[in-house]
């Protein structure tokens, strides 16, 4: 038993797996932490961008 212990301490498949799932766990929390940082001026941008692509729009159609 003692040596099946041994083993499987020693043993290093999926660590990979659980040092991806760690890095992607702090992509995603730094996501987060942007997204809330930016929140208000990503709104306006977006808004923006849709108010100036709309009067694109209609000058090219009225045209």
């Amino acid at each position: 038993m003692k040596h099946a212990l041994s083993l499987f301490a020693r043993d290093e498949r999926g660590v990979s797996a659980m040092e991806y799932a760690i890095m992607a766990g702090i992509v995603a929390v730094a996501l987060t932490a942007v997204g809330v940082a930016f929140s208000n001026n990503i709104g306006a941008l977006f808004t923006n961008l849709f108010t100036q692509v709309t009067a694109a729009q209609n000058s090219g159609s009225s045209s």
